[in-house]
């Protein structure tokens, strides 16, 4: 039933998207703009660049971090707005620790204790949260100026190259990003990275999203399903214990769409240990390729956002510590006021043999993809 409760949702979806993507005229050809966002302490000039598919959806990027700054996304009117939280300039970027918009790296989400062992070595890495390494440590991917190329079409490549022991982690990793928006109103991200020495890598991307617009309230009336039947529970300081649970009978079942509120406060130790909602679902994947992973739908607007992957896991985060303080956009971003769905291999995959592997030796490649599809109904 589980199965048919999510079949049934991703092709109102999909039906909802292929309505809005046929009915009007397409308003222009897609493109590529790009303008100076500023500098970094260090001299790097920081560069954003604008993206427009055929309908008029837009996405900014910029090389600092390779953050989402923008991205737009239409209303059941056919209107389209900004869906996602972000700062107003480039010192905002630097100066914000909740990864905004970021690409995340080496290692998405937690490693426990800060360490793993890999060819019978063990690697010490910087411990930024709690003991243990978040998102690469604190100099990861996400406050790195990478390389750009733009590409035809509404397409922009981005490029980093992180040394030999680069916050702990071996070998010289290159990684490579493509954004991309299509005229179906997908936002794509495709990663790759090769490496010349074993080493592990997790990569991801950390947008916070609100489909009724960035500042607008909280999100605790977004409705979410999530094609999972289980989910890694975490000890208090969000490691995972190398359980999977079934979702069937806890607040993390999510076959059937459900407000994100609607169990968020329930008395439950997993939702105590995460604020919230903070951890990993297993995927339940098909036959291989790209999966339906989740669908959110934001019932004032009517804005729907679909997410497909190739990843094994997505985190789903909703905004737990967001206090208040943090402001861009012309608004204060609230508690809970944001949803991530970050793509990944589970947490702490490296000291966990159980779970997928995250080792990338050299002559491989890592490979994938994430794509967000948005609609109105």
């Amino acid at each position: 039933m589980s199965y048919i409760r999510w079949t049934t949702f991703a092709l109102a979806g999909a039906l909802a998207l292929a309505c809005f993507a046929q009915a009007p005229a397409k308003k222009g050809k897609s493109s590529v703009t790009k303008k100076e966002f500023g500098k970094t302490p260090d001299g790097h000039a920081v560069e954003l660049y604008t993206l427009t598919n055929a309908n008029g959806m837009q996405a900014e990027i910029a090389t600092y971090g390779g953050a989402v700054v923008k991205l737009t996304a239409p209303d059941r009117a056919g209107k389209f707005g900004d869906v996602v939280l972000g700062m107003d300039d480039l010192a905002g970027y630097e100066k914000q620790t909740a990864f905004f918009g970021a690409l995340i790296g080496r290692y998405g989400n937690r490693i426990g204790k800060a360490q793993f062992a890999l060819d019978g070595k063990t690697y010490k890495l910087p411990a930024n949260d709690n003991g243990n390494t978040l998102h690469g440590g604190p100099r990861g991917f996400d406050k790195k100026v990478w390389t750009a190329k733009p590409g035809p079409g509404a397409e922009l490549g981005l490029t980093y190259v992180s040394k030999d022991g680069e916050e702990g982690f071996p070998g010289t990793l290159t990684a490579h990003v493509l954004y991309t928006l299509t005229d179906k109103n997908e936002f794509r991200i495709d990663y790759t990275a090769t490496t010349d020495k074993d080493t592990v890598v997790n990569l991801t991307n950390h947008t916070y999203f609100n489909l009724a617009g960035p500042g607008e309230g909280t999100v605790l009336k977004h409705e979410v399903a999530i094609n999972a039947s289980r989910f890694t529970p975490v000890d208090s300081t969000l490691i995972p214990t190398g359980e999977l649970r079934p979702v069937k009978g806890t607040p993390f079942d999510f076959h059937n769409p459900t407000a994100i509120g609607a169990r968020i406060d329930q008395n439950d130790e997993q939702l105590k240990f995460g604020k919230g909602y903070d951890h990993n679902w297993v995927l339940d994947k098909g036959a291989g390729g790209l999966t339906g992973a989740a669908t959110v739908y934001e019932p004032a607007t009517g804005r729907v956002m679909e997410v497909w992957t190739t990843e094994p896991g997505l985190q789903f985060y909703t905004g737990n510590f967001l206090d208040g303080t943090l402001k861009g956009k012309g608004k204060t971003f609230a508690h809970r006021g944001a949803f991530c769905m970050e793509t990944q291999h589970f947490p702490d995959s490296p000291n966990k043999p159980s779970f997928p592997s995250t080792e990338l030796k050299p002559g491989q490649t890592y490979k994938t993809t994430t794509i967000y599809r948005f609609s109105a109904r």
